[in-house]
């Protein structure tokens, strides 16, 4: 007979919109963190048939309600979570939510944040500067932030970059400043600064408190594809909860998602269809 006690798996708390197709969002979310060992427990935020990203005339439907009954239930249930990752969040009333839910659910847990605001220089087209300062609320009750360099930006008031950066040496200078800067607006979190490009390079840039900003980078693929930045943070969360330091899981991360991008270039699946992450799985369990 066998003896072995199975325990429970820890309960990671996933807040973000669900995109039926596409591979962005809980469709990456979820089999990542299950993957990885942990019980993931979906609040999705909106409903949509895709992702926006190259695709039109697609189904959405606000879910800011239905997070409201949600949570009431799990309050009622008496649920207690292990970790809070919030995403992709759709109004200032869907920020607020999410401020509350870790006021009541997030003591003494890890709880991520990705402050999903926008890319390439520019806000989403819903965000309004009322919702920036509600998301960088938000950070300040995070553990880990890891916005990408425009909302890195913007979250800090600092001017964007005019292109990529020459060097590992100027985007580190770059990832410095701006580290300081939420620090001071959000608190002394740990932070990875995402898609900061250099020469040939695109880096995350990280710390923690008590450290010193490091850039690690990969080749740019030449190519950016919708749900990468949900499959990062999902293995950097994964990855904690498995029990890896903050340093040894980003860089975790960012070589999965690397090696993930190449692989669906290989493929020569589009874009808008997103990562094939799926038949990597596996390995995220090791």
């Amino acid at each position: 007979m066998d003896n072995t006690v199975i325990n429970d798996p820890p309960r990671v708390v996933a807040i973000h919109d669900l995109s039926c197709f596409g591979r962005c969002a809980l469709t990456v979310v979820l089999p990542v963190l299950s993957a990885m060992g942990s019980q993931a427990v979906p609040i999705p935020t909106a409903l949509l048939s895709t992702h926006t990203g190259g695709f039109s005339r697609l189904h959405f439907r606000d879910l800011t309600g239905d997070m409201r009954e949600i949570i009431a239930h799990f309050e009622r249930l008496g649920l207690k979570f292990d970790a809070i990752y919030s995403g992709f969040l759709g109004s200032a009333e869907q920020i607020d939510i999410v401020c509350d839910f870790i006021g009541r659910f997030g003591d003494g847990i890890p709880v991520l944040v990705d402050p999903v605001m926008g890319d390439c220089g520019v806000l989403y087209s819903i965000y309004t500067p009322e919702m920036v300062l509600g998301m960088a609320q938000l950070c300040t009750k995070a553990d880990i932030i890891t916005p990408n360099l425009t909302e890195a930006c913007f979250l800090t008031g600092s001017e964007q970059p005019a292109g990529k950066l020459n060097n590992k040496k100027e985007a580190l200078g770059l990832a410095e400043r701006l580290c300081t800067r939420l620090r001071e607006r959000v608190g002394d979190k740990k932070i990875v600064i995402t898609g900061i490009r250099y020469g040939e390079m695109i880096g995350n840039a990280y710390v923690s408190p008590g450290k010193n900003c490091r850039l690690a980078g990969t080749p740019y693929s030449g190519q950016d594809f919708p749900g990468s930045g949900e499959l990062f943070a999902s293995v950097l969360l994964g990855s904690i909860m498995q029990g890896a330091p903050f340093d040894t899981a980003v860089e975790r991360a960012a070589a999965f998602t690397f090696r993930v991008i190449i692989e669906t270039q290989k493929a020569m699946t589009p874009a808008r269809e997103g990562v094939l992450f799926e038949k990597f799985l596996r390995e995220l369990a090791e």
